[in-house]
């Protein structure tokens, strides 16, 4: 059992990376998860525990807090007419069916597995928000048919094996597709609630076995640090949404992406036994 002194700096660390994770999904689109599933998994290795399921539980725990935080966000940009539901209609579907098919991809998967992939798939993030280029596009509208059946499952899935809400991959690619920055935001964060609610209802039913997981776990959700986190997205998410209609938030990318491409590295850096 944990010392209550490592459980407090426990509790202050989750509502610093909560607060970060809110501003961030609200400013840049980019999804909380990507700084709370690194957090979670520091958080619970360093109070003892671990275990071949340890990323399942980080995702899980990362996915949750994203239905509350993205529901919020899409609701804040609808406010200011920048969600564009006729996109979040057609993709939905398919991005919740890549979703379901994370969840099961990632219950087979052991954590060093999830790990090594959320690090290679963190330093692509990384590098394009380093260096993608706000000129560059592949079309002038957001594909249909064939091509939006095969990229939208590609969506929710890769978001699930990362612990992440829709901002990370849905800005890029809407931005690719000629969407103004803005309207990319907003309706990626209704991507972030099509891929939570159904690949956390199914992270509610993964069996973790009860010594490798933290205390008031259900299956791979984690409600301690569920809860915690909320508290402060909660309040936090709005600031970014505030920050990304009233500036430029392109330095504050560049910054961010070196950030993540060092806490991808490091992931990986672990993956690999280094």
């Amino acid at each position: 059992m944990p010392d209550t002194m490592l459980l407090v700096q426990m509790l202050v660390m989750l509502l610093v990376i909560g607060g970060f994770a809110g501003v961030l999904a609200g400013l840049l689109g980019v999804g909380g998860g990507i700084v709370l599933v690194p957090a979670f998994f520091y958080a619970f290795q360093t109070l003892g525990y671990g275990g071949p399921q340890l990323m399942q539980m980080c995702l899980a725990t990362s996915l949750a807090t994203i239905i509350v935080t993205s529901l919020r966000s899409v609701l804040s940009h609808n406010k200011k007419g920048a969600v564009d539901w006729s996109i979040l209609r057609g993709w939905g579907p398919g991005i919740a069916v890549g979703a379901v098919l994370g969840v099961l991809a990632a219950a087979s998967l052991k954590s060093v597995a999830l790990q090594a992939l959320f690090g290679v798939l963190g330093i692509v993030i990384g590098a394009y928000l380093g260096l993608g280029k706000a000129e560059w596009r592949l079309g002038q509208a957001m594909p249909r048919g064939l091509r939006r059946a095969v990229l939208s499952p590609m969506v929710g899935f890769l978001s699930v094996l990362m612990g992440i809400g829709g901002g990370s991959f849905g800005v890029p690619l809407m931005s690719l597709y000629d969407s103004p920055i803005h309207r990319a935001v907003a309706t990626a964060a209704g991507f972030g609630v099509i891929i939570a609610v159904p690949s956390v209802l199914g992270f509610l039913f993964l069996e973790i076995d009860p010594v490798q997981r933290p205390p008031l776990t259900i299956g791979a959700v984690n409600l301690v640090a569920f809860v915690i986190v909320i508290c402060m997205t909660l309040i936090t998410a709005p600031w970014g949404v505030k920050l990304a209609h009233a500036m430029d938030p392109k330095p504050l990318k560049r910054v961010f992406a070196v950030f993540l491409t060092l806490v991808a590295l490091n992931m990986l850096r672990k993956a690999l036994g280094w």
